[in-house]
């Protein structure tokens, strides 16, 4: 009985989950909406968290720490202290909403750290990971191009709206949140003791998708701000 009841949970789950990816290739193929991979959201996940990390770690201040009678406290670099990772994880995943979708392409700090990833935009002009990059993407830039030269462009929404954060990339935010919450423990074992090992590759390779897809990892370049 116990294994019937088994197999019926997981014929369940396998329903749902079949389900679920039925209904995202009808709207990708009715909307072209197609969401970020889990190997796609760890991927910008850290490439953000590295950059922030570099752009906080240039500082030599020396900050001091815990409480003594003496009045002497515990002296520590800044750059190697609890408190950088804290700042640097502010705000990252945010950054991913200033990515956009880039469709011509083929190839794929703690509380915050997501937040960079509104900084991205979608590019549907490329297939790949790359997809999600910052700056405008070559189809848009066309669209505004048109609109400039007069001509009439009827997208279905306002044109004050065309350069807001896509369904794609709100939902890469909402992934690489999900990502930064049940791995932060994995990010701060990096952060004070593996940082000569890629955080992609330490994180995402060896633990977020040891069972899935890292194909995406492999994607030619990294997002990079289009000109």
């Amino acid at each position: 009985m116990r294994a019937l009841c088994v197999a019926v949970v997981f014929l369940g789950a396998t329903t749902l989950s079949a389900q679920a990816a039925a209904d995202e290739s009808v709207e990708e193929a009715l909307y072209g909406v197609k969401y970020a991979s889990r190997c796609e959201a760890c991927k910008y996940l850290a490439v953000e968290l590295e950059a922030r990390l570099g752009e906080t770690g240039k500082t030599h201040d020396v900050i001091e720490t815990g409480y003594s009678l003496d009045g002497k406290r515990k002296r520590k670099k800044y750059a190697v202290s609890e408190l950088r990772l804290v700042e640097s994880l502010d705000g990252v995943c945010d950054r991913l909403l200033e990515y956009n979708i880039h469709k011509e392409r083929k190839d794929s700090t703690l509380d915050g750290v997501c937040d960079r990833l509104l900084e991205y935009n979608i590019h549907k002009e490329r297939k790949d990971s790359t997809r999600f990059a910052k700056g405008t993407s070559t189809t848009f830039r066309t669209l505004h191009g048109l609109v400039a030269k007069g001509v009439k462009v009827d997208l279905g929404i306002p044109y004050e709206l065309w350069d807001s954060p896509s369904a794609e990339v709100t939902q890469l935010k909402s992934q690489c949140e999900a990502l930064l919450e049940q791995y932060e423990a994995d990010i701060e074992r990096w952060y004070f003791g593996s940082q000569e090992e890629p955080l992609a590759t330490y994180l995402c390779r060896h633990r977020v998708l040891r069972k899935g897809d890292a194909d995406c990892l492999d994607d030619s370049g990294r997002a990079k701000t289009e000109l």
